[in-house]
C-alpha cells in the first residue's frame, strides 16, 4: 500500500499541472477567495453595518499577504489575485464606512429615506383621498335617488290624500 501511494505521489509531483494542483501553493489562495467574493458581495449591503476596525484589519491583513505572496519562491500570483481583490473591496468598504459616519453620507441616506417616506405619504394621501371622493360621489347618487323615490311615494301619497278629501267633500 505505501509503495502504491508513493509511486501515485511520484507521479503527481513529475507533471508540472497535477504538481501545482496538488499543493498549498493552489489551494491555499483557492480556499481564501471566500473572503474576497464575501467583501464584494457586501459592497451592496447597507453601509450601517460596516465595522471599520474590522475593516481595517482586513485591508492590512490583504496588503501583508499581496507582498508575501511576491516574497516567496516560486511566486504565488494566485494569493496575490486574491489578496488584491480583496484589498480592493476592502478600500472599498472603507471609503464607505468613512462617507457613511463621517462625511455626511448618513444624513443624506437618511433625507433620501425621508423624501422617499413623504412621496409614499403623499401617494397614498392622494389614493385615500380618490377613494373617499369617489365613496362621497357614490353616497350622494345614492342619496339622489333615495330623494327621488321619497318625492315620487309623496306625490303618490298627495294624489291619494287628494282622493280621499274630493271623496269627502262630494
Amino acid at each position: 500500500m505505501a509503495v502504491a501511494i508513493k509511486a501515485l505521489n511520484a507521479r503527481i509531483r513529475a507533471n508540472p499541472t497535477l504538481d501545482y494542483f496538488c499543493s498549498t501553493h493552489f489551494w491555499g489562495p483557492a480556499s481564501n477567495f471566500g473572503i474576497p467574493i464575501a467583501a464584494v458581495m457586501d459592497t451592496q449591503k447597507d453601509p450601517d453595518i460596516i465595522s471599520g476596525p474590522m475593516t481595517a484589519a482586513l485591508i492590512g491583513y490583504s496588503g501583508v499577504f499581496m507582498r508575501y505572496s511576491m516574497a516567496v519562491t516560486p511566486k504565488n500570483y494566485l494569493l496575490f489575485g486574491c489578496h488584491a481583490v480583496n484589498f480592493s473591496a476592502q478600500v472599498t468598504q472603507g471609503y464607505r464606512f468613512v462617507n457613511h459616519w463621517y462625511l455626511g453620507g448618513k444624513a443624506k441616506s437618511v433625507e433620501a429615506q425621508a423624501k422617499e417616506g413623504l412621496q409614499g405619504v403623499k401617494g397614498g394621501a392622494n389614493e385615500g383621498l380618490a377613494k373617499i371622493q369617489g365613496g362621497a360621489n357614490e353616497g350622494l347618487e345614492k342619496v339622489k335617488e333615495g330623494a327621488n323615490k321619497a318625492f315620487v311615494k309623496a306625490e303618490e301619497l298627495g294624489q291619494q290624500a287628494k282622493a280621499e278629501v274630493k271623496k269627502v267633500i262630494s
